[in-house]
This record gives structure tokens, sequence and C-alpha cells, in this order.
């Protein structure tokens, strides 16, 4: 019983297929069937060919009814089709080939048998030949678009992600082939996006070496020890994809941090391939060619391919027909409608060319119409994102549109004059499952890092720490200076690989170690001064600096006797008598001229006496005599208010000077210490004692060199110094921990300020800069200083 449901099974299904057979070949049933010699030319080896090889069968097989094809297959192996379209152009006398030939093939082909009417119709993934070098001769046919289109493409992923360079990678098609002219194309659409091909490595041909996989993991490992870290796969054939990304995964290249993005070679045939062709490309991303794979027409097609192929190729996890396969039947298409306009006149006349070149249909890749010897509509592409054991469609580009979210919305569509449909691209998943969008450039590695020295022995601990922890086991290293650090690589445009390294010596021997690149960076409290430019170069400076000198302080008033009398200035004490006597004379003089007895006349002295009393007795208030003149009252109501707002201010200051404590520097300025020859102090391993000597005159022996902050209190008791210079951050770190008996005097010696260091021509230095400032105006950098430097906000900073 279960045998006659097999036979039904089998038998419904060849009258499906017999009908559906029916049906594609009764769409025109006033052929003539002329016939012609087809040659075919593919690469049974690959993927490609072989979907190729069932496509043009298939083909041959719908159209037999208008045209009687012969076919002659011949199978390149993966090497040149030149010497094979020759063969069946002598031999086999064809009158058109078929076949993964480029242009430079055609051109020779032509030129051995001087025959140039027979057409030659190429099936290379990709366009040998851009819209400004149309093809030598009318005979050759591309199915394909213009190769700058891809190119824009890639370039379009690249610029909207904002990498600055990238890395081709070129599988080399054979001898004939001009491989130089993708990776040109591409580099005129990267600068035209603010970025540039920084490496370009092209590997043969992998159906021409007896085991590839040795030679490609040597050759992903220098890819690996470089700094880029986008990685862009032009031309390659499935199989070489596979190798690559195995050896890739192998060698840790499909991690974070890295890019790798694929052009519509690879990304046509995915559809194609099995799980295990694409277990290793997760997080990959790349083109694929649009076309509409949801009418009539092509799921009859794809449903006959699919049974065909895996018929014919059982051994093949997957069984789906790629673009290729629908460019195939195409192009036989092509051929067959032009050998109906022609009449089956091949060779008597040019109009089978001609005709091929006029097509102008609606087939299973898209339209068909041909200028320059290319397809001659612009390709849209599908950005995709591999996951799992497929891809996802992140968004559309088209040249002239951008991305665009839907490409129904804008295909066909002219909209060079009008507004552009610009959106974003989906979060895509990069290599190692990551959401984060990759840096796409790494200075250093993981077996590799920057070695980046910092000072050990370091005076001032709040700026570089080196410590060792016992319980984590590993040195630790901490301060102002390392979090500035850090907080600048977090806004690199790129990853960096690094570790510290303490140094033991001083700045400047620190400097000649990243001078002779046994360090790549320097990282500290490291003053930028213009003669280190000879050991280095600077950043832009992450915290401003200043030469400063502290010295003790003392109490600004000695003499307690006389303290109220500091209320006021001399100025002031002699304005406030001047106005009192002034107000005493004014009121004697009015009442004195009303007749008022209680001011009577007096002699000379005795007037000036009693003025003067007068004058007391009104800031007193305790004035006895009787005041009769009005003018005389608002005066002395005037004056009154004066005596009490000036009374009030001085009860204030007083107060201020008896519970305040003033202090004023021991020394005031750098020339007493020069002439007095006084022992100065300052940190023994940074640059201060040379400018001490050079800059200000300073003799090397008044010059005590202190290694550690907590010296100088000790040095300033047992009289050892008399002051202490101090870059500005130093000084601001010392006066927080020490603000009872020390203060900044004579003016700040303007330096260059804080900056990390690097090695000359090094591109880190420009890029640490930029980073520095966004730190720097985001605020993070006070921030920063708070936490490390513990800033007292009352700590004393009086000049003079």
């Amino acid at each position: 019983m279960a045998s006659v449901f097999v036979f039904l099974y089998y038998f419904v299904l060849l009258l499906s297929l017999l009908g559906q057979k029916t049906s594609s070949t009764s769409t025109d049933t006033s052929c003539v069937p002329w016939k012609a010699n087809l040659g075919v030319v593919i690469d049974r080896s690959s993927r490609v060919g072989r979907e190729q090889k069932t496509a043009i069968e298939m083909a041959v097989n719908d159209l037999r009814h208008c045209s009687e094809f012969t076919l002659h297959v011949r199978d390149s192996h993966g090497n040149s089709a030149a010497s094979t379209a020759i063969e069946l152009i002598s031999h086999k006398h064809v009158d058109a080939i078929l076949g993964t030939l480029t242009q430079q093939e055609a051109t020779f082909v032509h030129n051995s048998l001087n025959i140039y009417s027979i057409p030659i119709i190429s099936l290379s993934p990709t366009s040998s030949v851009s819209e400004q070098a149309p093809a030598t001769t009318s005979s050759f046919i591309q199915i394909s678009a213009n190769i700058t289109y891809k190119m824009q493409g890639i370039a379009a992923i690249v610029g909207h992600f904002g990498w600055r360079k990238v890395i081709t990678v070129n599988e080399e098609s054979n001898r004939f082939s001009s491989d130089y002219r993708p990776t040109t194309l591409l580099s005129d659409a990267l600068q035209a996006v603010g970025s540039s091909v920084d490496y370009h490595l092209a590997f043969p041909r992998v159906s021409s070496l007896l085991d590839p996989g040795p030679l490609m993991e040597n050759e992903l490992l220098k890819l690996k020890n470089m700094d880029v870290k986008v990685f862009v796969v032009m031309q390659a054939s499935v199989e070489f994809a596979r190798i690559m990304f195995e050896k890739a995964k192998l060698l840790g290249m499909m991690e974070t941090q890295y890019v790798w993005i694929v052009s519509d070679e690879i990304g046509n045939i995915l559809d194609s391939v099995g799980f295990y062709a694409v277990k290793s490309m997760q997080g990959v991303v790349g083109l694929k060619t649009y076309f509409a794979d949801t009418t009539e027409h092509f799921r009859k097609f794809h449903k006959r391919f699919k049974l065909k192929y895996s018929k014919e190729y059982p051994e093949e996890e997957n069984s789906n027909a790629s673009l290729y396969a629908l460019r195939a039947y195409d192009a036989v298409k092509v051929i067959a409608n032009a050998l109906q306009q022609s009449e089956g006149k091949i060779n008597e006349s040019t109009d089978f060319k001609n005709h091929i070149l006029s097509s102008d249909f609606e087939g299973l890749s898209g339209r068909i119409s041909f200028e320059h010897g290319l397809l001659r509509r612009m390709p849209n592409f599908q950005i995709i994102n591999v996951i799992g054991g497929s891809y996802r469609e992140a968004a559309f580009w088209s040249p002239g549109h951008g991305f665009v979210a839907d490409i129904t919305e804008v295909d066909g569509k002219d909209m060079s004059s009008g507004d552009r449909v610009v959106i974003g691209l989906r979060s895509l998943y990069w290599p190692g499952g990551k959401l984060d969008v990759p840096k796409g450039w790494a200075m250093g590695s993981k077996e590799k890092p920057l070695r980046i020295g910092v000072p050990a022995k370091g005076a001032f601990p709040q700026f570089v720490k080196v410590s060792y922890d016992q319980h984590l086991n590993r040195t630790v290293i901490s301060g102002f200076s390392i979090a500035v650090f850090e907080a600048a690589v977090r806004h690199l445009p790129y990853h960096l690989y690094f570790q510290y390294i303490p140094f033991f010596g001083t700045y400047d021997e620190m400097l000649e170690g990243v001078r002779n690149k046994s360090l790549d960076a320097a990282v500290g409290d490291t003053e930028i001064m213009a003669d280190r430019y000879a050991y280095a170069v600077f950043t832009q400076p992450y915290i401003d600096s200043g030469l400063q000198m502290v010295v003790t302080a003392e109490p600004s008033i000695k003499d307690s006797e006389f303290i109220a009398f500091k209320a006021f200035t001399k100025k002031m004490w002699i304005q406030y008598g001047a106005l009192s006597l002034l107000t005493g004379a004014i009121i004697w003089l009015s009442e004195y001229a009303t007749g008022n007895t209680d001011f009577p006349k007096q002699p000379f002295f005795d007037l000036i006496g009693y003025i003067l009393w007068l004058s007391v007795s009104i800031m007193s208030f305790s004035l006895r005599e009787r005041i009769e003149n009005v003018a005389s009252r608002l005066v002395l109501a005037a004056w009154i208010a004066v005596v009490v707002v000036v009374a009030a201010s001085f009860t204030a200051v007083l107060s201020t000077l008896m519970t305040v404590p003033r202090i004023q520097p021991s020394i005031l300025d750098v020339d007493y210490l020069l002439k007095t020859n006084a022992p100065v102090g300052c940190n023994g391993n940074s640059f201060i004692d040379r400018y001490l000597i050079n800059a200000l005159d300073f003799k090397p022996g008044n010059i005590r060199k202190i290694n550690s902050i907590d010296e100088y209190p000790g040095a300033f008791n047992q009289g050892e110094i008399k002051a202490a210079f101090f870059v500005a951050p130093h000084a601001k770190v010392f006066l927080s921990k020490y603000c009872q008996g020390y203060t900044t005097s004579a003016r700040t010696f303007k330096l260059g300020g804080f900056g990390f260091v690097f090695q000359k021509g090094s591109p880190l230095a420009t890029d640490f800069s930029e980073a520095i400032l966004k730190v720097t105006q985001s605020g993070e950098v006070n921030k920063i200083e708070e936490k490390h430097c513990r800033i007292s906000r009352s700590a004393p900073t009086t000049k003079t």
C-alpha cells in the first residue's frame, strides 16, 4: 500500500512539472526554432559555476520552441577562460559564448582569432569595466552592473560609521584580470567619505592551490598585527570566503573591535549556501543585489531549479538559486530573442550582435537592457548582517538615494533634484555579538600592547601613584594624570591596547625612553617644555601650569596695641578728622552769626580749642550747646548719619582684624632669595632645578632636591630651605594638604602645562589632543581633579 502512495506522489509531481514546462513554453507559439551553437565556459569547481550550468540548461530547455541551441559546455577549472573560448570558436564554430570571461580575456580572444562578430556574454559576478572606460569592442556584453556602484555602496557603509581607514582583501581571478581596478575604484569612493585604503592584500585563486589554508592563515596573521581593523572583501568566491572566515575565527579576528564588510559577490550567494558556510561569518556586514523574488515567474523557476540542482548535486546542503543563476538564465533568453529578431542570420550581418545590445525585457534578475556593454539600470543593494545560519536585512542602499528603509518607495524614481531619503542603519550585530559599533582601528594588540611609561618616583602621588596590591597580586597605577589619560582613551576613535610600565628614573630619562622607543608613550605629571621636544612630541595640555614659589606665612599685624588704627587707612583717618573739624567750624559760624549765646565770641586760640571740642562732642553725641539755626541742624543731621555709618564700618573691620588671623609671605620675591643666597627646594626628579638655574639664575649649590611632598615641611622647619618651587598643580596639592603656615609668593612663571608624551611622528599625539579637549569641555577633568587632588576651597592662596 505504501508503494502505491509513493507512485501516486511522483506521478502527481511529474504532471505538475510537465504543466509548468508547458506553461513556460507556451508564451509564444509563433516562434520559428532557429538553430545556433552556444559555447559555455564556467567553473564547475565553484558554487556559482554549478548554478550557472543548471540555469543555462533550464533556459535552453524552456526556450526550445523558439531556439534550438546546441550547448558546448566547458569547465575552466578556475583558470583563464580565454583558451577555452578560442577552442570553442575554432573547433566547435559556436555562434556565441556564455561564461565567466573578463574584458581582457574577451579582447585577447577576438584579437587572437581576428574575429569580432561573435558576441561574448560575460557571466562574471563583477564587471571588469567602468562607465568611464567602456569595452574596447561592442561584442563583449556583461550581464552585471557597473562595478563603481558597489564600491560606492561599500564606501557609504564605511562613511556612515566614520571609519578612517580600511584594509581590502581580494581573491585574484586569473592572469588576464586587472585586479587593481576594484581597489582603485574603492579608493576613490572612500576618499569622497573621508576614508582611505591603508593596505591591500591579494590572495591567489583558491582553486589554484593544493592547500590554501596555511597561506591564508599566515597572511591573515599579518593583517591581525596591523592597526586597522576594518576589512573589506571585494572580489572573492564563496569557497574563498568560507576558508578565510574559518581561519579568521581561529585567529581571533571575528571578535569585538573587528569589522568585516563583503561585497555583493559574496552577499548574493548567501541564500545558496548552508549553515556550515556562514557559521564563521557571524557579524559580517555586506551588500546583496536586490531583485524581486515575489513574482510568480520567479517562484516557478525557483521551484524547478531546486529540484534539478539537488538531483545533480545531492551532496550540496542548499539548493536555492542565487542571482548568478537568474542572470545566466536571462543571458540565454537575450541570445534567443536576438536569434529570433535576426531570423537566424548570425554570420551574414551584425544584426545578431546589435539585437543583443538592444535587448529590453523584464528578466528573472530584473530589467535587462544594456548601455556601454553593461546593464543600464543602476542596482539597488540590500545591506545585510549575517546572524546565525542566515542574515537579516538592515537597510537598502541605492546610488542617488543613499540609505533607505524600503527600496520600493524610491525604486525607479529620480531624486537628483528633489528630496533625498536619508536614514540610518538599523542596529547591527558585529563580530563578537556586540551591538556597539567597533572603532575600526586599534593601536597595539592584546599580544603586543603599547608600553606606556609612568613615573614611579614622583613626589606627588596624587598625580601618579604606583603601588602593589597584595590581594590582587599585581601593580596598581592610579592618580589624577592616569584618570585623565584613561578618560581620553575612551574618546579615541579607535581601540587602544596598552599596559603601564613603572619607570624609576627621572622625567627626562623617561622621555629618553620614548625617544629610543623602549617606551611607546609616557603618561604622568610631565611638564611641556621646549627643550623636551628634542625627545618626543606632546599632546594638548590637560591642565594649565606655571612655576610658583611657596614660602612660610607670618602674621601681617605684629603690634596689637595699635590694631585699632589698622581698621582704616591713613588717608581715611585724615579725611575723617578734616571733615569733623569742618563740620564743627560750620556749626559754630552759623550759630554765632544768628546770635546764639551758647556760641560766644572767643580769642582765636580758645576758639580753635572750642571747635575741636565741638567736633569731638558731635561724634560722641555729647553736644550740650543748644542749636537754633535750621541750617546748622541740617548740617548736624547729615554729619550724624555719616558718623553712624563710619562707626559701624570701623566696628566691623576691627572685629575682623581681632578675630581672623591675617598672614603674609615671609619672603615677597625671588630677588631677595638671590641676594641672600637663600637655599630653596624643588622636586628632584623634575625639570625645576634646571629651570631655576637657567631661567632664574639660582646657584646650583643653593638648590635642595626633595623627593616627597611630606619632606617639605621638615625642610622648612629645620631651615634647610627658605622657599619651595612647585608647578601650579603641585602647589595646589601642597597648600591643600598643608594649609596652615604656608602661602604662595611672588608672581607665577608661565609654563606649558602637563601633557602626555608620544614618539615623534606618532598619530596618537593629535588624536589624544582632540580627546583631551573633549574630556576638558565636558567638565570631566574638573571632577577628576577634585576626586584625586582634593583641592580645599578654603586653602590659602594669598599672593602679593
